[in-house]
């Protein structure tokens, strides 16, 4: 009876769990859907944040990460079941880390296709990267 429940729930948390890609766009944006910004401090300095996302760096620049440093974060920003998007420069880095989140941990993801370049070359509303105080 134990295995069972430990199953179905299991199998409830798989189905409510979503892993999705799109681009960016202002429709996106207007829905006050949560845009977790995973780049590097130095890349939000250079080019701006989407306006109204949320920086939680994941890669650092030698690539390296810290998954429980990073969820730790995340988790004080959204819900597990809530629905937010990635964000990163190009598309490659959200991609990787949406697909672990959405399809291993059970997040419910948007990764952003084309990244902040994409958001930049559509005219998307950015804003100056501001520094936690």
């Amino acid at each position: 009876m134990r295995i069972l429940l430990i199953a179905l729930l299991l199998s409830a948390t798989a189905l409510m769990a979503d892993y999705s890609h799109q681009p960016i766009d202002q429709k996106l944006i207007d829905s006050k859907i949560k845009i977790i910004d995973i780049r590097t401090p130095n890349e939000w300095k250079t080019t701006g944040v989407v306006k109204g996302s949320l920086p939680i760096m994941f890669f650092d620049e030698n690539g390296n990460y810290d998954m429980n440093g990073f969820l730790a974060e995340l988790n004080t920003k959204v819900k597990k079941n809530e629905r937010f998007a990635l964000i990163c420069n190009s598309g490659n880095r959200s991609k990787v880390l949406g697909t672990y989140l959405g399809k291993q941990l059970g997040y419910n993801v948007i990764d952003l296709d084309g990244g902040i370049q994409y958001a930049i070359a559509k005219k998307m509303p950015l804003e100056p990267y501001q520094p936690k105080k």
